[in-house]
């Protein structure tokens, strides 16, 4: 079993700078990903971007990518999500997951983080 945390939410003026974090237990990542995910109220989920644990391949969605940036901590069994040049329209909750494999929908990945919320103001 896994377990996710994700921290470092807030509120932010467009343009500004916000750095996620998702910190796993009970087990290690190993050769699993993990992705980040937003949702607005209303809204489907929608893929933000993916790390590969073992060889950190990143994949982004177009609406971030040049923005944001996924990272990794092994000590701290951590991975971030860096957003930089933040918009209003990155309003939303941010979830974390992690799954067997590089995927950008929901249903392929096995456990999910609680959300942290992002507020961009313009």
């Amino acid at each position: 079993q896994v377990q996710l945390v994700e921290t470092g939410g807030g509120l932010v003026r467009a343009g500004g700078s916000l750095r996620l974090s998702c910190a796993a237990s009970g087990r290690t990542f190993g050769n699993y990903v993990t992705g980040w995910f937003r949702q607005a109220p209303g809204k489907e989920r929608e893929f933000v971007g993916v790390m590969r644990w073992t060889d950190r391949i990143t994949v982004y969605a177009d609406s971030v990518r040049g923005r944001f940036t996924i990272s990794r901590d092994n000590a701290k069994n951590t991975v971030y999500l860096q957003m930089n040049s933040l918009k209003p329209e990155d309003t939303t909750v941010y979830y974390c997951a992690v799954g067997p494999s590089l995927a950008t929908t929901e249903p392929l990945y096995d456990y999910w983080g609680q959300g942290t919320q992002v507020t961009v103001s313009s």
